[in-house]
């Protein structure tokens, strides 16, 4: 029997005062769990941490994990075999992962993924249908190929799904293809192409995917550079789940190679989007997230390595 709760070193503050000391707590699926103590003693603070009312309670703190039905989606492998130490100093077990996602069919997200192979047999890794090892970065006479590791779509092919679309990876959690038209106009820009057996074209990023979370606060999108650009994603992801809110987007924006009046109309945009929290990081760099912070405020987080977000 599986668990539904997984509770590890939970701690919840009101204001000054700690009411839960480091709880850690495997709840099992389709049984019976009694929490049984005198009066004051943080049954009803758990329970309420469980169902996410706490939330909702002015002046309060948490802090430790509370996984629900155990799965553990993994988001790129990033630009080489360093994100497996990175996990374990985390506390993170490579095998314990259930889903990979890859984001696009980049060096600097792909590299990993034959450690990740060797580290989980299990998981498939889910890229989209487009996907090809035929990413370059091209100028004039000059071109270097940035796309995933050489020959891993054919060596690990039992591992590797192919997807399109809006596809639900699992309940709650979804892939969504870009929509976007004319998206080959930013790849000739930035100087992106393929590589194809009729020649050179700019890249429209059909091999990019938005992981899309329903949360109680409403839909998370991960990105993690936005290459077809993250109020276009808002977009999407707004046609794709009609009537639901957007409440988040968490990735790169590919920002670190445009002037200040782009990044302030970019932040500008995201702005206008509604959207209450924004984290980035990776590919926008450090001067445009000083930007986005002066016309976000306190919307705007930046990702680090470690990080912590609940939803």
């Amino acid at each position: 029997m599986s668990d539904i709760f997984t509770v590890h070193d939970l701690n919840l503050w009101y204001g000054p005062t700690q009411a839960l000391h480091h709880v850690d707590m495997d709840i099992p699926e389709q049984s019976i769990t009694a929490l049984i103590g005198p009066s004051g003693c943080g049954k009803s603070t758990f329970l309420k941490t469980l169902d996410r009312m706490n939330d909702l309670v002015p002046g309060v703190r948490i802090e430790g994990t509370v996984e629900y039905d155990g799965k553990k989606i993994l988001v790129d492998a990033g630009a080489s075999p360093l994100f497996a130490g990175n996990m374990e100093k985390l506390g993170l077990d490579m095998a314990d992962v259930d889903y990979a996602v890859l984001s696009h069919a980049h060096f600097d997200h792909a590299n990993g993924m034959p450690r990740f192979f060797q580290g989980n047999s299990k998981a498939k890794f889910y890229v989209q249908q487009s996907a090809q090892e035929d990413c370059y970065a091209k100028w004039l006479c000059f071109r270097r190929y940035i796309g995933m590791p050489r020959r891993v779509l054919e060596d690990y092919r039992d591992r590797i799904v192919r997807v399109s679309g809006k596809y639900e990876l699992m309940p709650g959690a979804y892939l969504l293809s870009h929509t976007t038209p004319g998206l080959a106009a930013i790849g000739k820009r930035e100087r992106m192409y393929c590589r194809t057996p009729q020649g050179w074209r700019p890249d429209d990023f059909a091999h990019e995917q938005s992981l899309v979370l329903e949360t109680d606060k409403g839909l998370v999108i991960v990105n993690s550079c936005s290459h077809g650009g993250a109020v276009n994603i808002i977009r999407e992801v707004r046609e794709a789940f009609p009537g639901q809110p957007v409440y988040g987007i968490i990735g790169g924006f590919h920002l670190y190679n445009k002037k200040p009046a782009e990044v302030r109309a970019v932040a500008r945009a995201l702005r206008d989007t509604g959207v209450s929290y924004v984290c980035t990081g990776h590919c926008t760099k450090e001067r445009a997230c000083g930007i986005l912070e002066q016309e976000l405020g306190d919307k705007l987080h930046r990702l680090r390595c470690g990080l912590v977000m609940t939803f």
